[in-house]
């Protein structure tokens, strides 16, 4: 491994930290599937780095690989599943990803390993994030169906089907997933 790993604070500023790993390798992954490169590439890291991940008890949040203004990154945001991961288990789980990484060198040119929380005001995304953070403030933006995006903010109720329920201001609202442009927990102020 070219580099050094390091620990910095989180841009959100919410004590969590993101453990840097700096490396070059020479050459790319095989059996990689078809279709966009980028895609591809970013398919075959999540199923490679996911069981590392689950082997410490989290859960593989987001697995993001791009080019940012320091070259490329890779940045894998984990959890509990319950909520709640500690500077630990990221510098734990950045060094187990980075050992695995060195073995199996997929990745062919210059980039920098991030692993951290998703933070006190995390993306929701799926159903699942939806029922674990029921009872937790949050804030939503959603889509009607003339285009327009409306926010709201409340206490998440969990899921009822497809929809995500939410307390805004004393009255329940229901959304389906597909109306929700973005959504995220938010601090009770």
């Amino acid at each position: 491994m070219r580099g050094q790993i390091r620990t910095v604070r989180d841009p959100a500023g919410a004590g969590k930290g993101i453990v840097l790993a700096a490396r070059s390798a020479q050459r790319a992954g095989a059996g990689e599937p078809a279709g966009d490169p980028e895609k591809r590439r970013q398919e075959h890291l999540q199923e490679l780095l996911e069981p590392v991940v689950r082997s410490e008890g989290l859960i593989l949040v987001e697995l993001i690989w791009r080019r940012e203004p320091v070259g490329r990154v890779l940045r894998l945001i984990v959890d509990r599943p319950e909520g709640g991961v500690t500077l630990d288990e990221c510098a734990l789980v950045s060094r187990q990803v980075s050992h695995l990484l060195d073995v199996e060198d997929p990745i062919e040119e210059h980039y920098h390993l991030e692993v951290s929380s998703p933070g006190l005001t995390r993306k929701l995304k799926t159903p699942r994030d939806f029922q674990v953070f029921a009872g937790r403030f949050a804030r939503l933006v959603v889509r009607d169906e003339q285009g327009r995006t409306q926010e709201i903010k409340g206490r998440l109720k969990g899921m009822q089907g497809d929809e995500v329920l939410i307390d805004s201001k004393g009255r329940l609202r229901a959304h389906g997933l597909d109306s929700i442009v973005k959504a995220n927990l938010e601090l009770e102020t």
